[in-house]
């Protein structure tokens, strides 16, 4: 019997979750979180960072969350629980470093949906500018729950959907960007994307690191597929595929797409840098430029979908994390509870979180970047106790067989100073936010240690 068998009978047979997902389930969650448009919204900032070197900043991001990417593969075999990295600090690291791990990660959870709610209701509004954002906003936060309560098997039916519309797109966005460069060919040199544009100087590695930072936010999401393997038919090994093949698609994606834009884009990384509020648009206006407003607009509104449905699978990644904290008796039981292998308590409670901070962003002028700014430490935090739970398995406790160095120490310490780096060049709100959430976790430890002795204090490792 596999540990996550054991626990589930222990809590009641009602707290199973039911295995229908396949490879391709999988793999639409991971690309749905993501986006594989994501760099549409960063592409200016990245351009005026890197010098014009954007294409290359992706290529960089990619092999640094491959360190992450081969960390989950590693730990989903250890531990095929729903927890994702809650489930893997526990058992490489210990009880208190799980709940940590699943503390933090919680925070990005509920922040990343909120984030993508938000991001589907600015875009609706500005199709449909009668009703409000915060009202499409919301609308989307409550079509997407009704499909995440309905099973997690025809939610990845309709993402599937959603998955291919947005594929369907960037392939349009390709060929027409690829005509236009061979009728008038490119407003910058063929390599710079990969080399900068000159327009600040010789090509700066430092300035490609600095952009990396703010790259590999695009990427987070791809770890929600981790989240399920619980719900998986074939086993963990399926789930550690998903992930890899994930992050490289994903990769080829960002890289494609950063790149052509680059050759469309008519304005200069400098003249990017020295004006700020032109970066955020800079994708829209090179395609609006080279090819015609009808393809900004078709960009606009797969982006609408798309975003509310990265959100659909996020909500679904944090209903599982609540559950699997539930069902460990590290959040209220409650949560472990499912209905028909769904965790309806769980995601319902997910749910109204998201409603509340993406609803309050959506009223406020500046409630978009207060959403952005606080994302990502969350995710990096429990990236970097992933990355210690794989030393901790297989290094110090020497669990998981014969010790392979390069596998099993040098590419998650690796893995973990690229996370730590990041955080360090994230915002200072984001910073102190992410601060005062640890701090409160920290508390509510150790009010549960103190409660311990009377569960019967030892259960775990």
């Amino acid at each position: 019997m596999s540990e996550t068998d054991a626990s589930t009978r222990a809590d009641g047979a009602e707290r199973g979750l039911r295995r229908s997902l396949g490879f391709r389930d999988l793999v639409v969650y991971g690309l749905l979180f993501i986006a594989p448009m994501a760099p549409v919204g960063v592409f200016g900032t990245l351009d005026a960072k890197s010098h014009g070197a954007v294409a290359l900043v992706y290529v960089v991001a990619t092999v640094a969350m491959a360190f992450t990417a081969f960390s989950y593969a590693q730990m989903v075999r250890v531990a095929p629980q729903a927890g994702s990295v809650f489930a893997y600090a526990r058992v490489g690291l210990g009880r208190g470093a799980g709940f940590v791990a699943g503390w933090m990660a919680m925070l990005d959870y509920v922040l990343i949906p909120a984030v993508a709610y938000l991001f589907s209701g600015i875009a609706m509004n500005a199709l449909v500018p009668e009703v409000s954002r915060w009202v499409w906003t919301a609308l989307a936060v409550v079509v997407t729950t009704l499909l995440n309560l309905w099973g997690v098997r025809a939610a990845a039916r309709v993402g599937f959907l959603v998955l291919a519309m947005e594929i369907v797109v960037l392939v349009v966005f390709v060929v027409a960007a690829v005509v236009v460069l061979a009728r008038d060919g490119a407003e910058r040199g063929w390599l710079s994307p990969f080399s900068g544009d000159g327009s600040q100087g010789a090509f700066a590695l430092s300035a490609v690191l600095g952009a990396v930072s703010v790259a590999v936010l695009s990427y987070l999401g791809f770890d929600a597929i981790a989240s399920f393997a619980e719900e998986v038919t074939g086993g963990s090994a399926k789930v550690a595929r998903a992930l890899l093949f994930c992050l490289a698609v994903a990769g080829v994606l960002f890289v494609a797409q950063t790149y052509l834009a680059a050759l469309l884009e008519p304005v200069a990384s400098a003249e990017l840098a020295a004006d700020p509020e032109k970066q955020g648009s800079a994708f829209y206006d090179a395609v609006d430029a080279s090819v015609g407003t009808w393809l900004h607009d078709l960009v606009a509104v797969s982006k609408a979908i798309g975003a509310a449905f990265a959100a659909l699978a996020g909500q679904a990644a944090a209903g599982r994390l609540l559950f699997a904290m539930g069902r460990d008796r590290r959040l209220p039981g409650v949560l472990a509870r499912t209905d028909d292998g769904v965790p309806r308590v769980a995601l319902l409670c997910s749910a109204v979180v998201t409603l509340v901070a993406a609803v309050w962003a959506a009223r406020r002028d500046d409630g978009l970047d207060r959403l952005v700014s606080v994302v990502d430490v969350g995710a990096l935090t429990a990236f970097t106790l992933l990355h210690a739970s794989v030393v901790g398995w297989f290094v110090v406790r020497r669990a998981g067989g014969p010790v392979v160095w390069w596998r099993h120490l040098v590419a998650p310490v690796l893995g973990a100073a690229i996370t730590v780096a990041v955080i360090v060049e994230a915002s200072g709100t984001a910073q102190v936010v992410g601060a005062v959430w640890l701090a409160v976790g920290l508390g509510v430890l150790v009010v549960q240690r103190g409660r311990e002795p009377e569960r019967g204090r030892g259960s775990g490792g």
